[in-house]
């Protein structure tokens, strides 16, 4: 298999330039500066079926051509590197390992959409991240890569690195503009979008930062070359996190319809101790649980959409038979509690209102009529809020309590389900 994102990170220090160069570092964007056009660029990226890696999915240079061309203000490239969803640690591994592929990335990304600076957010508890892609865009500057008519062309960009607060709804795309503005993360009312009216009221693309990461090899070696890694619709490879009860968690790069099944028996070595596969979550917390018959799905955006989930982030967090489903569940409405922004009443209320629910059950004080209700409770979120916070809260529990209600029913009559104790003091 051919590695794109990962493609450096073991070599000796990767993270600095004169490494990156040697490793064909920045032809990509001299490629795109100097012998192609704007359209020419954003259209090698549609062609490669490049979809956007962060967790939405959408086609990345679909959305760059949502920039309007005619429009007088500043453009602006934003980059998601908020990483706040659980699960999920990959962006970490390229700020950290390979800093100036996001930086080609965002060269080439800037150039296509007419922007002259770019912005970088990036979780505040990813120091050794921020450290790491300072330095590199110092590095750059210095190569004439960055800044005033870089390499040579009458073209100039800037960097900005934005440290958060480590707040997860800044992770959703328009509460990370309004943080940027430096007001509170409230996720804003769309249409407009982004692209029309984003960052300081200008057309602003946002991708995270795999996404952009992918960038530089798709014009340095063709749109063909990256789409056939993949599979239809989801060109490429992406990395998958992958974490929980396996024998080899970490990071592995692998073409996009890769099974499920293959990740995690292949490449993560199986389950723990040779135990039973539960429950997977195959996209960050936020998307439903699979279950072992569904462990031959592909793992590309429209096969896991089939199959009632999401890829999402492609954080894989696997679960074995030594689960409670109802402690797991607690654990994840617990997070979307304490998550919420507060800006929408039902997910503000309801969130809460589904974690004080669970936790009831669990501790074997539920009654029938609070897993009667949980149903109602978070589908009254869902589709009620502004941004996907309160969908993320409702797909989740709702896959909970689906999917293993006899947990749920053991607990509210029998004050337990066997496999843990209503004491169990870690999820208090």
């Amino acid at each position: 298999m051919q590695k794109v994102t990962t493609r450096n990170f073991d070599t000796p220090n990767s993270f600095r330039i004169d490494t990156y160069i040697k490793n064909q570092g920045y032809e990509a964007a001299r490629k795109a500066l100097t012998q192609m056009t704007p359209a020419q660029v954003i259209d090698e990226v549609k062609n490669a079926n490049l979809r956007g890696l962060g967790g939405a999915g959408f086609a990345t240079g679909m959305k760059w051509s949502f920039i309007p061309k005619d429009n007088p203000k500043p453009k602006y490239l934003v980059v998601n590197g908020d990483e706040g969803e659980p699960g999920t640690f990959k962006d970490k591994y390229i700020l950290e390992l390979d800093p100036h592929a996001l930086i080609e990335g965002m060269i080439i990304t800037c150039y296509a959409i007419g922007s002259h600076k770019g912005y970088v957010y990036i979780r505040g508890e990813y120091l050794k991240s921020i450290e790491r892609l300072r330095s590199a865009i110092q590095e750059a500057h210095q190569k004439g890569f960055l800044g005033k008519g870089i390499m040579g062309t009458s073209f100039d960009l800037e960097i900005v690195v934005h440290q958060g607060a480590g707040a997860y709804i800044c992770g959703e795309e328009t509460a990370l503009l309004e943080s940027l503005e430096g007001k509170k993360g409230f996720p804003r009312l769309k249409p407009p979008f982004p692209a029309v009216v984003g960052l300081f009221g200008c057309p602003t693309v946002i991708n995270n930062v795999e996404t952009l990461a992918c960038v530089g090899p798709i014009i340095l070696k063709g749109a063909q070359w990256y789409a056939q890694l993949g599979c239809e619709k989801n060109g490429g490879n992406r990395i998958f996190c992958v974490s929980g009860h396996v024998n080899k968690p970490g990071i592995y790069e692998l073409p996009n319809g890769t099974t499920l099944r293959e990740i995690i028996y292949q490449h993560a070595g199986g389950i723990l101790n040779g135990r039973q596969l539960k429950a997977v979550i195959p996209g960050g917390i936020s998307a439903p649980l699979l279950t072992p018959d569904q462990l031959d799905v592909k793992m590309d955006f429209d096969s896991l959409k089939a199959a009632g989930t999401m890829a999402g982030s492609g954080g894989i967090i696997v679960m074995d038979d030594s689960t409670c489903m109802v402690w797991a569940a607690m654990i994840a409405a617990r997070f979307y509690a304490h998550e919420s922004c507060g800006q929408c009443s039902p997910c503000r209320e309801g969130s809460g209102w589904v974690y004080r629910n669970i936790k009831r059950i669990y501790h074997g004080e539920g009654r029938p009529v609070d897993l009667k209700n949980l149903p109602g409770i978070v589908g009254n979120i869902g589709g009620n809020t502004i941004c996907a916070f309160g969908d993320a809260v409702t797909m989740c529990i709702s896959s909970y309590v689906q999917k293993f209600r006899h947990e749920f029913e053991a607990h509210v009559n029998e004050e337990k389900c066997g496999l843990c104790s209503k004491h169990q003091e870690v999820a208090n």
